[in-house]
C-alpha cells in the first residue's frame, strides 16, 4: 500500500516502519512506540482536570495540547497496563507533533489502516483509535480559534 504524500513525513516514516512488518511484528513495534511515549511534564502531572479524555476509549486518555508558534504540541496521560492504546499515542505524538493545526485537520481518520492495525487489533480498539485522533482534531480547531 502506497503512502500519501501529503501525510507529515513523520507519519510517513511511521505508517512505512508498520507496512514492513507482518503480523505479531505489529504488535510488537506497537509496544516499543508504548515504551517511548514521554511521560508528563511535572507540571501537568496529575492535572488531568486541565486534559481532555478520549471517553470513547475503554482505557482512560487524557490528552493536551499547546501551541508553540502556531505549531501544536501534544502530551498524552494513558496508563502502562495498556499498551497498545499508549503504543498508538505515542505514534500520534510523534507523527503530530510540530504541526500546524491545518496540517493535524488533514489526517485521514483512517491512516492506521496503511499500518495495518485492522489486522491485529479488535474493532473495538480501532474505534478507540479513532477517536483519539478526532480529540486532537478538536484541540486543533480549537488552536485556531
Amino acid at each position: 500500500m502506497l503512502i500519501d504524500d501529503q501525510l507529515p513525513p513523520r507519519l510517513g516514516e511511521i505508517i512505512e516502519e508498520f507496512q514492513l512488518s507482518e503480523g505479531r511484528e505489529k504488535l510488537e513495534l506497537l509496544i516499543e512506540y508504548a515504551l517511548s511515549l514521554p511521560a508528563l511534564p511535572d507540571r501537568l502531572a496529575g492535572q488531568r482536570d486541565q486534559m481532555n479524555q478520549v471517553h470513547e476509549c475503554m482505557t482512560p486518555v487524557f490528552v493536551l495540547a499547546e501551541t508553540q508558534d502556531g505549531k501544536i504540541v501534544f502530551h498524552f496521560d494513558v496508563p502502562p497496563e495498556s499498551p497498545t492504546v499508549r503504543g498508538y499515542a505515542s505514534i500520534m505524538k510523534q507523527g503530530l507533533d510540530g504541526l500546524s493545526p491545518e496540517e493535524i485537520l488533514g489526517i485521514p481518520g483512517d491512516f492506521f489502516y496503511a499500518m495495518g492495525l485492522h489486522q491485529v487489533l479488535t474493532h473495538q480498539r480501532l474505534n478507540g483509535l479513532t477517536a483519539v485522533l478526532a480529540h486532537m482534531k478538536q484541540l486543533a480547531v480549537r488552536a485556531l480559534e
